[in-house]
C-alpha cells in the first residue's frame, strides 16, 4: 500500500474538545436507602487503571476508556472499532459525606457508595411510657 492511500485510510486525532463530545454516557442505576445512595455505572471493557473516579466540591465525575491492544508486529490500516471513553458527572447533596466514597468494579460494571452524614440518616426514638 502506498503512502498517499494510507494517508486516505486514517483519521485525523481529534481535539480535546471534540473527544468530549464522543464520550459514551453510561448507563448508571441510582439506588439511596438510610445509610447513602449507590451508583452503579455499565462501563464494560474499563480496566480498573483506566478508570477516574473524582470529586470536585459537589460534583461526582466518573470517565473510562476501552483499550484496544493490537498484536506487538500489528499495524490497524482500518477498523471500525475504536477505544471507547465514557464519561459522566453527577452533582451531589450537601447530606452525603464525599470523603468517604468508595468504589469498585467488577466486570464491567462501577458501584460508588457515597454515605450519608450521621445527622441526616433516620434514627429511631425512643418513647418512654409514664
Amino acid at each position: 500500500m502506498n503512502t498517499e492511500t494510507r494517508q486516505t485510510m486514517t483519521e485525523t486525532a481529534p481535539t480535546a474538545a471534540r473527544r468530549a463530545e464522543e464520550a459514551l454516557r453510561p448507563p448508571v442505576d441510582i439506588f439511596e436507602d438510610a445509610e447513602g445512595i449507590t451508583l452503579e455505572a455499565d462501563m464494560p471493557g474499563v480496566s480498573k487503571d483506566r478508570l477516574h473516579v473524582q470529586v470536585d466540591a459537589n460534583t461526582l465525575l466518573i470517565e473510562g476508556e476501552v483499550q484496544i491492544d493490537l498484536p506487538e508486529a500489528a499495524e490497524a490500516l482500518y477498523a471500525d472499532i475504536r477505544s471507547t471513553r465514557y464519561s459522566r458527572s453527577f452533582t451531589l447533596s450537601n447530606e452525603l459525606e464525599t470523603d468517604k466514597i468508595d468504589a469498585s468494579l467488577n466486570d464491567g460494571v462501577l458501584r460508588v457508595h457515597i454515605p450519608k452524614h450521621p445527622e441526616q440518616r433516620p434514627r429511631r426514638i425512643e418513647v418512654r411510657a409514664g
